[in-house]
């Protein structure tokens, strides 16, 4: 697949990270497979669309440019703005306080290879700002600091859905389908839900029965843990908002699907994490006994967040929209 073909969209919003941004944005430039061009899309942040825009400017290594969000704020409308500027066959989002190793794009670009995968998710390394992994954290949390986690396939695997900062997309998939629902995923000024990726994939799937969404584990970035994340008060509000999040899917794509995958985590990799982490505690290990409780709490706090986000979707208390019509970008 020739490289000038991938176009890679990373949403921004905040001054906070601007080291962050240029190392995202500098770890696209130095891919192996380059990109054809790089989206910065500010979300409702005059100053910063400025500062990036005057940044770069010059450009000198490869296409960057700068946007401002054209919808409502927070990720899935940044998202939709970068693909409606977008004029690669394939879009990659990455996080921006996460930066791609070398062959990042170049294992997306092999995974299309087959014409009927419409999208490929990578693989998620947090990068703690402590250093080091908190002793209590579960590897089977990941997810809440926005990593791959223990359960998901190895290799090269058919799964649900992707991550959506670190995924690829046939751009005309959105042509299809429309783009990223607007109101169930992040807004920075509200409680962190998600699952707008799951969502866009599930519905993909249901137009398209003969689409393929894959995880290859050899598309990997490093993606940054702020010290605030490595807490388990953040841990215990995340999965809240997970369980909030998908009650919203599963009022809109169904119980069956909007949980297919839960269920097997919940019923096979979330016991066996607790048997682990009682076997570790038993032998002195540290931390041990801190990661079966947090798997317990963590379990606990989604379902109960479940639970309370389906008596609002029934009560018709939260409501998303999928934008259509997005085009195929500029010419």
């Amino acid at each position: 697949m020739s490289p000038e073909t991938i176009s890679v969209v990373i949403c921004v919003y905040t001054e906070k990270r601007w080291s962050d941004i240029l190392a995202a944005v500098a770890s696209v430039r130095a891919q192996t497979l380059p990109a054809h061009q790089t989206l910065l899309v500010v979300d409702h942040n005059p100053a910063l669309l400025r500062q990036l825009a005057a940044h770069y400017a010059p450009a000198p290594h490869g296409t960057v440019t700068v946007l401002a969000n054209a919808g409502p704020q927070g990720l899935s409308a940044g998202r939709n703005t970068g693909l409606a500027a977008a004029t690669g066959t394939l879009v990659a989002f990455l996080d921006d306080d996460a930066v791609a190793e070398r062959d990042w794009l170049r294992h997306f670009a092999a995974a299309f290879d087959d014409p009927r995968v419409r999208a490929v998710g990578g693989r998620t390394v947090p990068a703690w700002a402590s250093g080091q992994r908190p002793a209590w954290f579960p590897y089977e949390f990941d997810w809440v600091v926005g990593g791959s986690y223990r359960g998901q396939p190895e290799g090269r695997a058919t799964v649900r859905n992707v991550l959506g900062g670190n995924a690829a997309f046939r751009r005309a998939v959105f042509d299809q389908v429309g783009g990223f629902a607007v109101g169930i995923g992040r807004d920075h000024g509200s409680r962190p839900l998600g699952c707008e990726e799951t969502e866009l994939c599930i519905r993909l799937q249901h137009a398209l029965p003969d689409a393929l969404v894959l995880l290859d584990d050899r598309a990997v970035i490093h993606h940054k843990v702020p010290a605030d994340r490595e807490r388990f008060r953040y841990f215990a509000s995340r999965c809240h908002a997970e369980g909030l999040s998908k009650a919203l899917v599963s009022r809109s794509v169904g119980a069956t699907a909007g949980l297919e995958t839960e269920r097997r985590y919940v019923t096979r990799v979330l016991p066996a994490g607790v048997l682990a982490g009682m076997r570790d505690a038993l032998r002195g290990r540290r931390g041990a006994a801190g990661r079966a409780g947090a798997i317990l709490a963590g379990a606990v706090t989604a379902a109960a967040g479940y639970v309370l986000g389906a008596l609002r979707a029934r009560r018709g208390g939260t409501v998303f929209a999928v934008p259509t019509g997005l085009g195929c970008g500029p010419p």
